[in-house]
């Protein structure tokens, strides 16, 4: 692999001296900052062998480098070795941003190069203000990647599928009204949403552009009078066509929506835009004519748009050549998407649903412990064929959709790498001792699970047991917190970390996320960190309806990892003089493994947690099973 590497940052390098690149940049994103992509746009993954989920690469005339968080730092050692790429652990001491990286090695006169559609608004301006007082020039309209990668995978295009009612809570007429009163509300005429999760939440559709993510390849322009979809019309049947025309939603070609950009505010005739576009014209007076091919700089297309107009759109979410498309004199509102909030909070439709795939979910998971403990050193088993049970387990159940997320089956060693992902190369056989770190999730139409065991396989250090039992309280606490409203995850995440912190210990990773529903498995506002990362929206207050992961954890690099997550739903408590309070509620259900729990380091008030939540899971997942494993949950689950 190192060789194949060099033999494409070489082709790179060639072609950045051809066009007078000095860096180029690339992210992992797609066109719409997802956080997963499908394969066409793996860029940053060919040029480099990481193949983690998050990451930035940099690529200079003699040098390249990878940027990637804590979840990372182990996988991308090993993959990154030989290749001549060098690692940057972002948030480490004395580690430079890719920002201060950049201005530290370019000069006045040099150009930073990148593909505009794969960054954001927000970033290429920063990038453009603190390097364009350096005399850096910025050219964001390569794709130096695409062009020397002869094997590029085509652009994904899935069937769609309408998500019910029955399963969504809301129309999509509903979810349309209540974002024109938000546009309404803040007088904007244009609404632009490019984030894949958002379009298919609102619309409710539900693709699978992107590998475990149930989304559409797509962006939404919409209106008072019409609500425009740029996708693959092939993607969509003719009765899912029907559906959405019948609320207003006219389909139009993926990439069409540069020009749309280029033409807001230029005309009020939306003839114009039919002539140039060949489309029937939407009903509104904020789309004109297409002017000469948009995102490419033309003279036509830098004129100025009629005063007034005014487009809403969150800079940070849409990417940069969409945004420079759009004309001079029209107002960009950068403000979150009003979809954010709605999607998080859950309506009660889609909390009862997903209660229902949690007991789906449980029994897999649940029939799944059993069969490793009554199998281990009796049948051949490793991390890959362990994987291959686990999903034949989930996808019995009804309306399963697929994993939400390449499982992490990771056995002793490998469970210190917090994001490992077996392979046929890495694959080790399961023996009968130590620890099975198994993070897996499934796609339901009843909504998303995220749950993660740490399943004993047979005997235990000390040292094991005893971050075993303090990861499991830190998991056990947070759940149980009640707080008041207006509080955010950094207002109680250390609740989770006390324990280790106790012991001069840490996790290098956030304590939880926001989860979708039959969507994305990580999901913004809510979640559980100490550290302040706006761009995740952490100050946003905790809402009833919110899905949450709780999943602390502990790694000892080269010897074992420990994990315990549960997803838990906020709820209203009492409401008191002093306020509206909220608590949690486990969704998750299946064992934690007693064998790794030292009683005597719990408290009583977390003994009587676990023996509730034990006595819970046996009653809702014993009805579900054969005689023989109800007998052994009945002992999994037993008081301690």
């Amino acid at each position: 692999m190192s060789e194949k590497i060099g033999a494409r940052l070489s082709a790179l390098r060639a072609l950045m001296e051809k066009k007078e690149i000095d860096a180029y940049l690339i992210p992992t994103d797609d066109f719409h900052a997802s956080e997963y992509v499908g394969d066409f746009f793996k860029c940053r993954e060919y040029i480099t062998g990481f193949t983690g989920s998050a990451g930035t690469a940099v690529v200079l005339r003699d040098m390249a480098g990878l940027w990637t968080d804590g979840r990372y730092f182990i996988q991308a050692e090993q993959q990154l070795s030989g290749s001549g790429v060098t690692l940057f652990k972002m948030g480490e001491p004395d580690v430079p941003t890719v920002q201060e990286f950049l201005e530290k090695n370019l000069t006045g006169g040099q150009c930073l190069g990148f593909d505009g559609r794969t960054v954001s608004a927000k970033e290429a301006a920063e990038f453009g203000r603190e390097l364009g007082a350096k005399g850096v020039r910025i050219d964001d309209a390569e794709d130096l990647v695409g062009e020397i990668w002869v094997d590029r995978p085509a652009l994904p295009c899935e069937p769609v599928i309408e998500l019910g009612v029955e399963w969504s809570g809301r129309t999509r007429a509903e979810k349309c009204a209540q974002v024109r009163k938000a546009m309404q509300e803040k007088g904007a005429e244009v609404f632009l949403l490019t984030s894949l999760d958002d379009i298919a939440w609102l619309l409710n559709i539900r693709g699978a552009d992107i590998h475990c993510n149930p989304v559409v390849l797509s962006y939404l322009a919409m209106t008072q009078q019409e609500i425009l979809l740029f996708a693959n019309e092939k993607a969509f049947s003719e009765e899912v066509r029907r559906a959405l025309e019948a609320d207003g939603v006219s389909l139009r070609p993926y990439d069409e929506v540069y020009a749309y950009a280029a033409s807001i505010g230029r005309m009020t005739d939306s003839e114009a835009y039919a002539e140039a576009t060949g489309q029937a014209p939407p009903d509104t007076s904020c789309i004109v004519e297409k002017i000469g091919t948009a995102g490419e700089g033309s003279a036509e297309n830098a004129r100025s748009a009629k005063p007034g107009r005014k487009v809403l759109l969150c800079r940070a979410k849409v990417n940069s050549r969409l945004v420079s498309s759009i004309p001079e004199g029209v107002e960009i509102l950068d403000e979150e998407n009003p979809t954010l909030l709605p999607k998080a909070i859950k309506n009660p439709t889609e909390v009862a649903n997903e209660r229902a795939a949690h007991v789906k979910d449980g029994v897999a998971l649940t029939k799944f412990i059993y069969w490793l403990k009554m199998n281990v050193g009796k049948l051949p088993m490793t991390e890959l064929s362990a994987e291959e049970q686990l999903y034949k387990l989930r996808a019995s159940q009804e309306h399963f959709r697929g994993n939400s997320f390449d499982p992490i089956l990771s056995y002793g060693p490998h469970a210190a790498i917090v994001h490992y992902s077996a392979t046929p190369e890495t694959d080790v056989p399961i023996e009968p001792k130590g620890l099975l770190l198994a993070d897996t999730g499934g796609q339901y139409l009843e909504g998303t699970t995220d749950v993660t065991r740490t399943i004993v396989m047979g005997p235990l250090t000390d040292e094991e047991k005893k971050y075993f039992t303090a990861v499991l309280r830190g998991m056990l606490n947070l759940a149980d917190v009640k707080f008041l409203q207006g509080c955010t995850g950094r207002n109680f995440d250390y609740v989770a970390r006390e324990p280790l912190w106790r012991m001069g210990d840490d996790f290098n990773h956030g304590t939880g996320h926001g989860v979708g529903y039959f969507l994305n498995v990580h999901e913004s506002p809510n979640g559980f960190r100490w550290k302040h990362v706006p761009e995740r929206n952490d100050d946003v207050a905790f809402e009833e309806g919110m899905i949450t992961s709780d999943e602390p954890g502990y790694y000892a690099e080269g010897k074992f990892g420990i994990r315990h997550e549960n997803l838990i739903v906020c709820k209203k408590a009492e409401k008191t003089a002093a306020g509206q309070f909220l608590c949690f509620e486990h969704l998750t259900m299946a064992p934690f493994d007693l064998a790794g729990i030292v009683p005597e380091q719990m408290t009583q008030r977390e003994r009587e947690l676990l023996n509730a939540y034990h006595a819970k899971v046996y009653e809702t997942i014993a009805p579900h099973l054969e005689p023989e494993e109800r007998a052994w949950l009945a002992g999994a689950t037993r008081a301690i």
